[in-house]
């Protein structure tokens, strides 16, 4: 199973001091988390896509590949990337591009986005949301699989004869998955295509993702990619800790109060009753997530956010001292305990490329047995008549 952080790359006010990063603080802040990230030994770093004030990651792929130059091990991915405003030609380039210069060490998380004036400026609709999300997409997978794409649809100019370069690293794709908090029609995308569905449930209680995880396992089957459990599942979830939780309570309180998308709402009590926020002790936060397994059932990825809301950067380097050094090891542990054997882990390029080839020499020796079999059996058809 995979452990990570996830940012959203807000340039957010911090309540206690008054002060505002610039831009290229945040931009720098990001890059130094996800730095921290590989060397406390977590899997994963993802950053989202904005276009719009007060958020700074409008060029995820620029981003990553500035940190995948100063990383070794880190998965680099998208929180997400969006599928709606951007041309899946483009998509398939950078990506392609990224994950060549990374070795592999690439996902991306497709999702619709959901800030309405981002659409007009794309030339969208946000009403088209949900066609734009499985029209391009099906056009995104054809572009990375297919040398030569002719292709007409509704939304953009037709393809006659095109062919995206580079062509994706070993011929092997980067690993999609289809990041979606309310719509069952994107978990149903996910399923169809066999790719990975993330369940982000930062703002919701435990019953809805339940509902969305166990649609996706069960349309996942249906579309005939394996058993339920075998469905390819991340989640998300914020954590804020302290040695003891009243000092956790404390500090991040005035935080939560001033958020820009939680702020001035539920209470921070209500907020972690009945969401996945979790503000306390390591050992609580442990607990907390561990019981997400009985929600979601064993899963590959969790992804948590830490660097939002205006906490300074000094403070989010030593929440992953935490989440790394007395966290993660004791997830990873028990996590571990009692998960079947047939359940796959989280999808990794070396993986998938061995995959690749175990399939393309079984169809080779397929192909290779047919003529021998129909030399056997042709005199026996002929002596039949």
């Amino acid at each position: 199973m995979e452990f990570g952080i996830f940012s959203v790359g807000d340039v957010t006010t911090d309540p206690t001091t008054g002060r505002t990063p610039t831009e290229r603080e945040r931009i720098k802040a990001m890059v130094a988390i996800a730095l921290k990230a590989e060397e406390v030994g977590l899997d994963v770093f993802a950053t989202g896509e904005h276009h719009n004030p007060p958020f700074v990651p409008s060029s995820p792929t620029t981003m990553l590949g500035w940190i995948a130059a100063r990383t070794e091990r880190l998965t680099l991915s998208t929180s997400t990337t969006l599928i709606t405003t951007n041309d899946p030609v483009k998509i398939a380039e950078d990506y392609a591009m990224l994950q060549h210069l990374a070795d592999g060490r690439v996902d991306l998380m497709m999702g619709r986005g959901n800030t309405g004036p981002v659409y007009p400026w794309f030339g969208q609709d946000i009403r088209e949301g949900i066609n734009l999300a499985i029209e391009n997409y099906a056009l995104l997978h054809r572009l990375w699989r297919e040398d030569v794409v002719n292709w007409e649809g509704k939304f953009r100019t037709p393809l006659q004869g095109f062919t995206s370069t580079p062509r994706p690293l070993d011929d092997v794709p980067p690993f999609v998955w289809h990041g979606s908090i309310r719509s069952p029609e994107i978990a149903e995308q996910a399923a169809y295509y066999g790719d990975g569905f993330f369940h982000n449930n930062i703002f919701w209680p435990a019953d809805h993702t339940r509902r969305m995880v166990e649609f996706y396992r069960t349309r996942f089957a249906h579309y005939g990619h394996g058993r339920p459990e075998q469905a390819i599942v991340g989640l998300g979830g914020q954590v804020f800790m302290r040695k003891n939780s009243q000092d956790a309570v404390r500090e991040f309180r005035p935080y939560f109060d001033n958020a820009p998308v939680y702020g001035h709402g539920p209470s921070l009590e209500d907020f972690t009753r009945d969401t996945p926020l979790t503000v306390g002790s390591p050992q609580q936060v442990i607990e907390r997530t561990l019981s997400f397994r009985e929600v979601a059932g064993d899963y590959q990825r969790q992804l948590f956010l830490m660097d939002h809301a205006g906490l300074p950067l000094k403070t989010v380097l030593e929440q992953l001292d935490i989440l790394g050094e007395e966290v993660v090891p004791v997830l990873r542990e028990e996590f571990a305990k009692g998960r079947p054997a047939d359940v796959p882990d989280a999808p990794s390029h070396a993986a998938r490329v061995a995959r690749a080839r175990e399939r393309a020499a079984a169809e080779a020796a397929e192909a290779t047995a047919a003529p021998a079999t129909i030399a056997v059996t042709a005199p026996e058809k002929e002596a039949a008549r």
